[in-house]
């Protein structure tokens, strides 16, 4: 293929990556679980306004943001009972997203037969899973949330950050992905020195397999200030493996850390994301005799010990990645180049998601 196709071919390549929807048929984290209190709270996952809100049970329900009546924010309103109460006329509407009571309703007439879109909702590792696509689909394949495990593993030491950038959700998958990115980060710096080894891929999933050499050690009981005070770090060689596990992020940096990012894209210019940074204390054999009271107690009080870390890389990526949609947005036409084929099979993969019929991805990779 002469270089002029190939340009055409990355050209046409990007652009469409940067116009693409979701999948709807699979679970996305629409909010941490301590964000759903008492009061409905209003998200947005794909263009779909949706209130979430808990019953008397303390269960979570998820139905569409408006109602029937005048189109308004049922996330405006408040929880009577097991109902979702709208602010503006107060209809009621049960967690089936059916009319269950309008206050001024005559005694000869009967309750408006509109009914709302209900969502399928879990509440699971601390955060609240939502699946926007066909129900059908769902109970047919049994699909469940991907799940973060270590969320309640006494062995590991959570820092949630979260994402909101103003770009389309590949622009910060491709970011997640490409490790070669650690030069931006030269005061939150976790890694250096990345080189990519290996990728493996399938329909569900890319992982891009690096070495690095990491600047923490979690090994001794004080080895964790090293979160705290640079100075103490020292650089070691360690694996550091990245996955796009459509449509979420995970990364591993030898044994001590991992990483989720959760998917919640807004739509075509908006992205919302919950990073979850995750310090082992495996390595810790003693700890683990202790009482599991005070194991808890630890890594509650733990908790958000990166957060400085964490919201310091966040920062900045979001800072580039914000400006390679505004790039985009004033001139479509402009191609970059790209030398990490890894991201080659990640827009790949989010093409088969979302198209029918992919083809194949080539992004342009000038000769040295």
């Amino acid at each position: 293929m002469s270089v002029v196709s190939q340009a055409a071919q990355s050209h046409a390549q990007s652009h469409n990556t940067r116009q693409l929807g979701i999948n709807p048929n699979h679970w996305y984290v629409v909010a941490l679980s301590r964000e759903v209190k008492t009061q409905p709270v209003g998200v947005r996952l794909w263009k779909q306004a949706i209130a979430l809100y808990r019953d008397t049970k303390g269960q979570v329900h998820a139905l569409e943001d408006r109602c029937p009546h005048r189109l308004v924010k049922l996330s405006h309103g408040q929880v009577i009972g097991d109902e979702l109460e709208c602010a503006y006329h107060g209809w009621r509407f049960n967690n089936q997203g059916e009319c269950a009571a309008v206050p001024y309703l005559a005694e000869n007439q009967k309750l408006p037969s509109c009914k709302i879109r209900r969502y399928p909702v879990k509440e699971q590792d601390g955060f609240i899973w939502l699946f926007p696509g066909d129900v059908e689909t769902l109970h047919a394949t049994s699909l469940q949330p991907m799940g973060v495990p270590e969320w309640e593993h006494l062995n590991y030491i959570a820092t949630v950050s979260i994402i909101n950038c103003n770009a389309h959700y590949s622009y910060l998958i491709e970011n997640l992905m490409d490790m070669y990115h650690g030069h931006l980060h030269q005061d939150y710096q976790a890694w250096t020195q990345a080189s990519l080894q290996d990728i493996d891929e399938d329909t569900h999933r890319v992982d891009a397999h690096y070495t690095a050499q990491s600047y923490y050690k979690i090994d001794k009981i004080w080895s964790i200030s090293q979160l705290f005070f640079p100075a103490l770090r020292r650089l070691h060689p360690e694996p550091l493996d990245v996955s796009y596990v459509y449509p979420h992020w995970i990364s591993t940096l030898g044994k001590d850390f991992k990483i989720y990012c959760l998917l919640c894209p807004v739509n075509e210019r908006q992205t919302k994301a919950y990073l979850i940074h995750f310090t082992s204390l495996n390595a810790f054999w003693r700890l683990h005799k202790l009482p599991v009271w005070f194991r808890r107690f630890v890594k509650d009080s733990l908790f958000g010990a990166a957060q400085k870390l964490l919201d310091g890389l966040v920062r900045q990526d979001v800072q580039m990645i914000e400006e390679e949609q505004q790039a985009y947005l004033e001139n479509h036409q402009r191609r970059g180049y790209e030398l990490n084929r890894a991201l080659v099979s990640v827009q790949r993969l989010m093409r088969s998601q979302v198209e029918p019929h992919p083809h194949k991805a080539t992004l342009y990779i000038p000769s040295p």
